[in-house]
């Protein structure tokens, strides 16, 4: 593969190659290959309890062994709706082991989305946790096939805490009932009844999924993107291949971002896998509790969004707590804003780097180089074996170096496609080049920058402007913690744009002082025109501002008005 402009190589580390051969086997390989090779290291960490890699392959061959027992074929869709927890990891590469394919599901997902995504994927299982039941169940109403596999919180908890644990569940008043019956199992029976015989079903990379994992849907009905185990193993040796330092058998993996979320699934899972590293886990991100995690299991690598990064700094005890420890951060998700990684390197004194990818993609395509040469705003250079353009957003037509245009991607890492849905993957693939819907550019050396989504670009005036560029300058502000840009309408202008503000606690802010801020720093057709203040902003469990859900309440608010 070659571009005619390809000036990122220049900037490669010598330890990073520019093509790679990936082996054409099953992502669980991955597992098998580290249990053999480090069986008494500890893949999980999970509130005190410990599995050992051995372990972890025992309990993914016994959910393989169970998925067979229950009739489930090779190729069909198993669900597993949980969050960071030992029973989803056992079950996601026991899944893969039976020649199946996962189907992640968010557990924050309403009744109409799980029976959505149950019915559109055909999937024949669902893992789910009890406290979540109910509303699997109700969910799977007319799906009279399928299979619910119910675990608990409890069964990956230590003792004496998961002896507790029902004690505490009935005292915060969680609903924890379960209605078992031929179609609905506990989880900790079917692997206790069931020999871990080895498993390991032989496929074809290039062609059959491994994932199905579908998109936040957050302009529309998410749609299903076919992940090859080939797409997977790729993506996973790439990010790999970047972090060239890396100690297999060593690194401990602080896993925040939920799984069920793609670039935590291939950053941390995946490749933490692959590496012989210890994942410790965490369910549901507070910052408080990281704080302590960090300082007292010493984490190497933490990868996450923004959002996670700014809670961690703007913490009012940020500085009781050792975190020296990280030596990585790689940030994804939503842009990285100068602020926050300066100050979040002069904390830790690790290195926190601005990634790129989609789901469309496994999901990494572009990172900035970790020890070497990079540029802050910047999402770096492409991976091994990855090409990318600008391209105009109309014609498909390369631009030139230094324009504006839609980023368009090619690389071993890129879908299949879309699931039954043949004419949006023509339009998202085009002569082998994925189309990301992302407005970019690339300067001389090869580093790419995002704009913004160009469904999220705000048009005032005949004027094209981009959100990041606002927000940029909105989180420079020492009294600002969290940020959102976007167009709301104008009878005028066509669009205006309006500022969402999280202040800092203790701190104090009025609209004109933020204005005058934006006047020194911007265009005066990018400054803002209105201004609101917030508690917080909404945001997916991987940490990206919901901008649908901000638009819906504007609209909503306008509608109220006109009556």
């Amino acid at each position: 593969m070659g571009l005619p402009q390809a000036p990122w190589y220049a900037h490669y580390p010598s330890e990073v190659p520019k093509t790679c051969p990936y082996p054409q086997h099953n992502l669980a390989a991955f597992l098998v290959a580290s249990a053999e090779r480090f069986p008494d290291r500890t893949a999980l960490s999970f509130m005190g309890k410990k599995t050992t890699y051995a372990q972890l392959l025992d309990a993914a061959y016994r959910f393989a062994g169970v998925l067979g027992k229950l009739g489930v074929g090779r190729g069909e869709r198993v669900a597993i709706m949980l969050p960071n927890c030992p029973q989803l990891v056992a079950a996601y590469f026991g899944t893969l082991l039976a020649g199946c394919v996962v189907v992640m599901t968010n557990p924050l997902y309403v009744q109409r989305e799980i029976a959505h995504q149950l019915k559109d994927s055909g999937a024949v299982v669902i893992l789910t946790l009890d406290l979540l039941f109910r509303r699997v169940k109700e969910a799977a109403h007319e799906l009279s096939d399928l299979h619910i596999i119910v675990t608990s919180i409890q069964d990956g908890l230590p003792f004496p805490k998961s002896w507790l644990y029902p004690i505490k569940a009935r005292r915060e008043g969680l609903d924890r009932h379960v209605s078992y019956g031929p179609r609905v199992h506990r989880y900790a029976r079917l692997l206790r009844d069931m020999p871990p015989l080895p498993l390991h079903a032989e496929v074809d990379a290039e062609r059959e999924l491994a994932l199905l994992q579908y998109t936040g849907g957050t302009t529309g009905i998410a749609k299903g993107v076919m992940l090859t185990h080939a797409n997977l193993v790729a993506n996973t040796m790439q990010t790999s291949l970047w972090f060239y330092k890396s100690k297999p058998g060593r690194e401990r993996y602080l896993a925040a971002l939920p799984f069920f979320h793609v670039f935590g699934l291939t950053v941390l899972m995946n490749q933490a896998i692959m590496l012989g590293g210890e994942l410790i886990l965490v369910p549901r991100f507070e910052a408080g509790d990281i704080l302590r995690i960090i300082d007292k299991q010493k984490p190497t690598v933490f990868p996450g969004a923004p959002t996670m990064y700014i809670a961690l700094i703007n913490h009012p005890n940020v500085r009781d707590y050792d975190l020296s420890s990280i030596e990585i951060c790689i940030s994804g998700a939503a842009p990285l804003p100068h602020e926050v990684q300066e100050r979040f390197e002069a904390i830790t004194g690790g290195r926190l780097i601005e990634g790129y990818g989609l789901t469309e993609a496994s999901p990494v395509t572009h990172a900035n180089n970790i020890w070497e040469y990079r540029k802050k705003g910047s999402i770096g250079l492409p991976f091994t074996d990855t090409l990318a353009k600008i391209v105009h957003p109309d014609t498909g037509e390369d631009l030139p170096i230094g324009s504006t245009g839609e980023l368009a991607i090619k690389g071993p890492q890129v879908m299949k496609g879309y699931w039954n849905r043949p004419e949006e993957t023509e339009r998202a693939l085009r002569d082998g080049w994925l189309r990301t819907g992302d407005m970019a550019r690339m300067d001389e050396e090869g580093f790419f920058y995002i704009m913004d989504r160009m469904k999220d670009m705000i048009i005032a005036g005949g004027y094209n402007i981009f959100p990041r560029e606002i927000e940029e300058v909105l989180f420079e502000h020492p009294a600002i913690e969290e940020a959102a840009a976007l167009g709301v309408p104008d009878p005028y202008r066509g669009e205006t744009v309006k500022v969402y503000a999280v202040l800092k606690p203790g701190t104090k802010l009025t609209e004109s002082e933020l204005k005058a801020w934006c006047k020194e720093r911007l265009a005066a057709y990018k400054v803002p025109r209105v201004y609101e203040f917030r508690s917080s902003l909404p945001k997916t469990m991987a940490g990206k501002v919901l901008r649908r859900k901000l638009l819906e309440e504007e609209s909503a608010g306008r509608d109220h008005d006109d009556r």
